[in-house]
């Protein structure tokens, strides 16, 4: 039992032992005087007064005991380490090890390198992106591409960057994972679990990541490769756009991006990307136009197995326009 705590209950016992003297000699006082009905009024006043004093006497303990609880440094703590876990986590390649279970599960892979399910100790499901390239520089370029814009941004839909390892043999990200995989395995491999009501709200949820990444963060991102492959589904096919890795972060001031190189996919990517003309970030709404065509037409915009008339599907679809033909 705390001191505090043993002076109240002193406290509060004296005040009831002074308040059964006065009850006692009031008592006696008014039994001499005015006989017992008047008693019987003047004992119930008592009860009620010592009632009110004890209650008043706990509620001033119960304050004092919640004022006394809180710790200002202990507070600020807590809240400056929450801050700190929503910043990414450097991990070391041998968490990334345990986490993967030695990179067993393999997610897929492809020119920027191979994606591995893993899990936290605490039962979080990740995917681990182990960066590949042609040289060191590439994979470099990659990383800080991805950790300067996802390590400083959220949004419901853009994946997020739980963390990264910079470590040799490793260079990796650490995303959260999600469960349905890339958008183009339902548009493009026989898969047609999704109707059109949930590819409208998939379209609808890459426009307003696109959007926030154009408009709302303190320096305008260009992500440069927006694809039905860069669009991750979680467990209810909510979308969020992945693959930073060609992303540039840009001032709004400027009307134009200055840039060396192509980027983009072929089929996706804006002409201005390789043509040499000005660039802005309009080039991400140009490949968003095309992944609308791809889930509308459930097909690659660009397919040379067709006919030559249909290899190119937006030209295609733009000439059963003009002749009136869309609706078969």
């Amino acid at each position: 039992m705390s001191r505090n705590y043993s002076a109240v209950v002193v406290a509060v016992a004296v005040v009831v032992a002074l308040a059964v003297f006065v009850a006692v000699a009031t008592v006696a006082f008014v039994v001499s005087y005015f006989g017992g009905a008047v008693v019987a009024i003047v004992l119930v006043a008592l009860v009620c007064l010592m009632i009110a004093i004890t209650v008043e006497v706990w509620r001033n303990r119960r304050d004092q005991k919640g004022s006394s609880s809180y710790d200002p440094t202990l507070t600020m703590d807590n809240f400056l380490n929450d801050m700190e876990r929503e910043k990414p986590i450097r991990f070391t390649s041998l968490q990334l090890r345990i986490a993967t279970d030695n990179f067993i599960n393999l997610l897929g892979s492809g020119g920027f390198g191979s994606v591995y399910k893993g899990v936290y100790s605490n039962g979080t499901l990740v995917a681990v992106k182990v960066l590949g390239g042609t040289s060191n520089k590439t994979i470099d370029e990659q990383f800080m591409a991805e950790v300067s814009t996802l390590g400083r941004i959220h949004h419901v839909n853009l994946v997020r960057l739980h963390g990264f390892c910079f470590e040799r043999p490793h260079r990796a990200l650490v995303y959260e994972y999600m469960s349905n995989g890339s958008l183009d395995k339902f548009l493009f491999h026989g898969n047609k679990i999704l109707g059109f009501e949930k590819l409208h709200e998939i379209a609808v949820g890459t426009a307003r990541g696109i959007a926030y990444l154009h408009e709302e963060c303190q320096q305008r991102i260009v992500h440069y490769d927006i694809k039905p492959g860069n669009i991750l589904l979680d467990v209810n096919f909510f979308p969020k756009v992945a693959d930073f890795s060609l992303a540039k972060l840009c001032n709004r001031e400027n009307t134009h991006i200055s840039m060396t190189g192509g980027r983009g996919t072929p089929g996706y990517a804006a002409p201005e990307l390789w043509l040499g003309l000005p660039i802005t970030h309009k080039c991400d709404v140009y490949s968003f136009g095309m992944l609308l065509f791809e889930i509308i037409g459930r097909r690659r915009n660009l397919d040379l197995n067709l006919t030559e008339s249909q290899y190119w599907f937006p030209r295609w679809g733009w000439k059963k326009f003009e002749a009136g033909e869309l609706e078969n």
